[in-house]
């Protein structure tokens, strides 16, 4: 039964039914599909594995723990500016936040964060100055098993694979190479 042509009163027993997801992939050769693989996943499955991914990165301490009313200061400044991050938190957005060393970027995108729809997804900080620069790419990116010597027989996940449907907040974007700069976009 596809799910998205019946509705739940046309079915008999809604109970007898189990929720799938359907991939179907062509099988190319010389340019032409000869064929299809297809795999059925069970959805529970996949909620369950999602829900165990989560669970890692909670224990990982992907998660933001401050708020806007961390965020001291009665200022005409910190208030617009605490006005203004709260506005930006209710749209699916990147958030550029700039100014000098320990005014308190993290903190407000970890407020961000936790006021965005996001918020019960990873907040995942990377400090960009600490990367090493030969290492950039793997680290944001991930990589495959076995993609150059020396790597993690398992393959490795990203940062930004980390953070997905949540935040990945990227400090001291400014000392990373401008072509890895450019990738990100």
């Amino acid at each position: 039964v596809d799910i998205d042509t019946v509705t739940p009163d046309q079915l008999e027993d809604p109970s007898q039914y189990t929720l799938v997801i359907l991939n179907k992939l062509p099988v190319i050769v010389h340019g032409e599909e000869q064929g299809s693989v297809i795999s059925v996943k069970k959805v529970s499955e996949i909620q369950e594995l999602r829900h165990k991914t989560r669970k890692h990165l909670y224990v990982q301490g992907l998660w933001a723990e401050h708020y806007f009313a961390d965020i001291k200061g009665t200022s005409k400044a910190i208030t617009a500016a605490k006005e203004k991050a709260e506005i930006y938190a209710k749209y699916d957005s990147a958030v550029l936040i700039s100014g000098e060393t320990g005014t308190g970027k993290e903190l407000f995108a970890q407020s961000i964060h936790n006021t965005s729809r996001r918020k019960t997804q990873p907040w995942v900080p990377v400090n960009c100055a600490s990367l090493p620069e030969n290492l950039i790419e793997s680290e944001l990116f991930g990589y495959a098993k076995g993609a150059f010597t020396g790597a993690n027989k398992e393959g490795k996940m990203g940062f930004f694979e980390l953070a997905d449907g949540g935040t990945i907040f990227l400090d001291e974007i400014s000392e990373i190479p401008i072509t890895t700069q450019s990738k990100l976009l």
